[in-house]
């Protein structure tokens, strides 16, 4: 089952992320609009935020950050990713990320 801000690629993952750069600490806060929203600790200059999202999707996805790349939105809050991992579905990345069935 594909997720609106989650869908299977060959081989891997394509993530929607919304991020808010400059938080107290990283965490989820949830899907929204058909992206998945997080909190960064990380300032967005020098691409210091798109460094912080991709070091913590490889260490909460599992997969190592070569495995991550950033298509879309490399100066935006809207960032697309795509994730290499021929084991990882949407569902698995919904339930790593602590959303369960969340849509």
């Amino acid at each position: 089952m594909s997720k609106a801000w989650c869908s299977a690629l060959p081989g891997g993952v394509r993530l929607a992320v919304q991020i808010t750069a400059n938080a107290k600490k990283t965490e989820v806060i949830g899907v929204l609009d058909d992206a998945l929203k997080l909190k960064l600790h990380a300032q967005p200059i020098e691409g210091k935020a798109n460094e912080a999202l991709i070091r913590y999707l490889a260490d909460t996805l599992d997969v190592p950050r070569s495995a991550i790349t950033l298509t879309h939105g490399q100066t935006n809050k809207r960032k697309l990713l795509e994730i290499v991992s021929a084991r990882l579905t949407p569902e698995d990345v919904a339930r790593r990320l602590g959303l369960g069935g969340a849509n």
